[in-house]
């Protein structure tokens, strides 16, 4: 399991933080039909229960622009990628198709409010990565978006750089067609309420749609990190 750090800097700012990361191999294809239903059916009952004024002030997105607040980052220039998901919805537009693993993310997102890092994880440089803010001038390419200023903002490095935020993941380390094993990272800015059943979320859809196996989850805090084996499509508790 690839070992996550959180710096001072990111818990001074987000106290509430808690990191659900699932490591787990995986069979990714072209985008999914039956996915793709549950995906159009979760997209309806959004628009149908949602306003847009009110998707900034669910809690796991409010926690995540807060974070941004405290680090000096505008979160209306750089929403929060569940933030942007919900908006693109309410406007009447569908989610991209990428690929089944890309779209499942991007579900688990739409449905918990959590911006989700989705990594290949044999990109990754090294064995660890580091959750710091980023710097002024750092070098990022946001994946579908160019060169991103990250400046301010939490950002996951590797032995290299960094690969990804909340705002945008990183070419470097994204996800195709080829990837075989995942790293998901569930950022839970507004603590552990909710975390874990968008786990279990996530892992049954991982099971369904890319036949996920030798899964593994860790649970980090500023104190503490609990490491899970997870031998079945399900959470064990």
């Amino acid at each position: 399991m690839t070992q996550i750090d959180l710096s001072e800097a990111i818990t001074s700012a987000a106290p509430d933080l808690h990191v659900l990361a699932i490591e787990c191999s995986v069979k990714n294809s072209e985008s999914d039909a039956d996915l793709w239903k549950d995906i159009f059916a979760e997209e309806e009952q959004i628009r149908q229960e949602v306003a847009m004024e009110e998707i900034n002030k669910w809690p796991p997105i409010l926690a995540t622009r807060m974070a941004y607040k405290r680090l000096g980052k505008e979160p209306n220039r750089y929403r929060p990628s569940a933030e942007s998901l919900r908006r693109r919805v309410v406007k009447g537009q569908s989610l991209y198709k990428i690929d089944t693993l890309v779209d499942l993310i991007n579900l688990v997102s739409l449905k918990t409010g959590y911006s989700i890092g989705g990594f290949d994880r044999d990109k990754i440089e090294g064995g660890r990565l580091e959750l710091g803010v980023g710097k002024v001038g750092e070098l990022y390419r946001g994946i579908g978006r160019g060169e991103l200023n990250i400046a301010g903002l939490p950002v996951y490095r590797d032995a290299k750089g960094g690969i990804g935020t909340p705002t945008s993941d990183e070419e470097r380390t994204k996800i195709d067609l080829e990837t075989s094993r995942l790293l998901m990272i569930i950022n839970g800015y507004s603590g552990l309420p909710g975390l874990m059943e968008a786990a279990e979320y996530s892992l049954a859809l991982l099971c369904e749609y890319v036949q996920a196996k030798d899964a593994e989850m860790t649970l980090i805090t500023k104190d503490s990190r609990i490491n899970q084996p997870l031998s079945h499509c399900s959470l064990p508790y």
